[in-house]
């Protein structure tokens, strides 16, 4: 028997195919081939990635390699993994996600780590209101509700598509009572009334230069209208800074996610408005050293 022969006479274990399914998503270009491959597995066999360690010499039944097969399929088609599995985990929370809403990132992270420490300044037990402007999945709002036991969020999004997934991921997590969930466009449907504590936003702030750019996978299966911004990426952190100013408190923070590659403008768009302390005004950077968080203090 030949060396080929032998090898198509193995057995399809769990190793044998993380092996081979690794090797075939670096072959697409991905830069998580391993992760990706333990993710769609688990996900076929309905087990977490951690037990897939216990069973390298078990074989898969018909049911699960036929699912598996598919999504790897089209995973190297480009489709993302989040999206065919239907889940991303954000702060450590399962969230669903699908083609109406942008996968959470890690960097988005900081975000939410930036006003968990700040709404530690607010003393007392009063509730701390935070606007979670463009929620997408929810993310950033689930994420904060959930780790801030008194923050009362009103999450907005424009598409009533994003909001059906973010009113599933709220129910999923309990938070029906403190994150109200409200369509609108940036800040429009919020009465300018200064009196919240945080306004938070991961807003789309994707250059068209940028976007041409982006990998397929991204800008062919997720949602135009959650990344791109314009034709120099600031202009809707443009629109969002003067509704900011206007419902925020006195002392209240503006934190926006936005790209390295606007980060330096919308620092100078922020203080050119006059609304914002000028020492408070600062980036924070993600773990690869990148400006991606603007913060500021009314």
């Amino acid at each position: 028997m030949s060396t080929e022969q032998t090898k198509q006479a193995e057995p399809w274990t769990v190793l044998r195919l993380l092996t081979w399914t690794t090797d075939f998503f670096k072959q697409r270009g991905s830069d998580t081939a391993r992760l990706d491959a333990e993710v769609l597995l688990a996900e076929a066999r309905g087990c977490s990635r951690v037990e897939l360690y216990t069973a390298f010499d078990t074989e898969l039944n018909d049911e699960a390699r036929v699912a598996f097969r598919e999504m790897v399929r089209r995973r190297g088609e480009g489709t993302p993994v989040a999206y065919l599995v239907g889940y991303k985990e954000f702060y450590s929370l399962k969230l669903r996600v699908d083609q109406r809403v942008l996968i959470p990132r890690p960097e988005t992270e900081h975000l939410v780590i930036e006003a968990l420490d700040r709404a530690k300044e607010i003393p007392g037990d009063e509730p701390v209101r935070i606007v979670d402007v463009g929620t997408g999945s929810g993310a950033i709002a689930i994420a904060i509700a959930k780790n801030l036991p008194r923050a009362q969020v009103t999450a907005i999004d424009q598409s009533n598509d994003a909001l059906e997934v973010a009113r599933y991921n709220v129910e999923q997590h309990e938070l029906t009572e403190r994150v109200q969930l409200q369509q609108g466009d940036l800040l429009d449907s919020v009465s300018a009334d200064a009196s919240w504590d945080f306004i938070c936003s991961n807003p789309p702030y994707i250059s068209q230069s940028e976007y041409d750019a982006l990998e397929p996978g991204v800008r062919e299966q997720e949602p135009q209208a959650a990344l791109l911004a314009g034709s120099a990426g600031t202009e809707v952190i443009e629109r969002l800074i003067p509704q900011a100013a206007a419902c925020l408190k006195p002392g209240g923070y503006l934190i926006v996610e936005l790209s390295p590659m606007i980060a330096d403008a919308c620092v100078e768009l922020v203080k050119a408005s006059g609304a914002f302390e000028e020492s408070s005004v600062g980036l924070i950077k993600d773990l690869a050293g990148h400006k991606r968080i603007l913060k500021a203090r009314k």
